[in-house]
């Protein structure tokens, strides 16, 4: 199957180029933003607790997490991929337009910054985290897609009819590896933590909404490796690892730990649903 070509600036503003990529970030940002205020402002959703911040801090928050995905998936990607850049061409760093992003460091980047706010606010930061990353699938489905238009982090060689020439990937038909992140990273989960949020219920159970998050996501991460193909300036790792497997493993258990610990704790009696809404 031939590559679609897409072109992956959308359009030319005098000397600006507003790209596709760029788009997924902004697009996840604002509606990341508004489908979480929409669950603040959901009582159903909070028939044991009150939300654990008012739509105003949402507003404030927003700012705290972009630059913390910005900074963070930036940085994430030079420690963990392209090291060398910070001995050879430091400026490149900062040129987050010409792509390279991480989605480990991005997460780190988004905890520091909700931790930071948390603190800040007094807000408890599960309870923070449990709001926040029902919101992230939105994003992985859209920064995927753009990944895709722009023929960057191609699947390794496959037979599967669906194979995809890509253009800078060699004659190879190979796994279109990011759709199917954009399919599992983004709708299935989002699938799942939204029966987790309006089905179970369980936003009033400190830290599962979380658990949930980081494990299903390590889980998908680790098994969409398999069909992924590794940077070549990786090195390679023993029994057949990748970075994305060892940095996705820690998700797993960090995410069953909270799993565990939400669904143990005590629930808090049923509270008045008529009770006022968040500011």
């Amino acid at each position: 199957m031939p590559f679609p070509h897409i072109d992956p600036i959308l359009v030319h503003i005098g000397p600006f180029a507003i790209r596709w990529y760029a788009l997924a970030y902004v697009a996840t940002i604002l509606l990341g933003w508004r489908y979480a205020v929409g669950m603040l402002r959901n009582a159903r959703l909070w028939v044991r607790r009150a939300p654990p911040l008012g739509v105003l801090q949402m507003d404030d928050l927003i700012r705290w997490l972009t630059l913390g995905v910005v900074v963070g998936g930036r940085l994430g990607h030079v420690l963990f991929y392209t090291p060398s850049l910070i001995w050879t061409d430091p400026l490149e760093i900062l040129q987050v337009w010409h792509g390279g992003m991480s989605f480990h460091g991005g997460a780190i980047g988004v905890l520091v910054a909700g931790l930071a706010f948390a603190a800040k606010n007094r807000i408890d930061p599960l309870r923070l985290g449990d709001v926040v990353v029902a919101a992230e699938p939105i994003g992985g489905f859209l920064v995927r897609i753009a990944n895709f238009i722009n023929g960057e982090l191609w699947g390794r060689p496959t037979t599967a009819p669906w194979g995809v020439v890509f253009p800078d990937a060699g004659p190879l038909p190979r796994h279109p590896s990011q759709l199917y992140e954009a399919a599992l990273e983004g709708i299935v989960l989002f699938l799942l933590l939204r029966w987790a949020t309006h089905g179970r219920k369980w936003l009033n159970r400190r830290g599962v909404v979380t658990g949930l998050f980081f494990a299903g996501y390590g889980v998908i991460r680790i098994g969409l490796e398999n069909v992924r193909e590794p940077d070549s300036y990786m090195p390679h790792f023993p029994l057949g690892l990748t970075m994305g497997m060892m940095l996705s493993a820690p998700m797993v258990l960090a995410g069953a730990f909270l799993i565990w610990r939400g669904l143990r704790e005590p629930l808090p009696p049923a509270r008045d649903l008529d009770a006022d809404e968040p500011a």
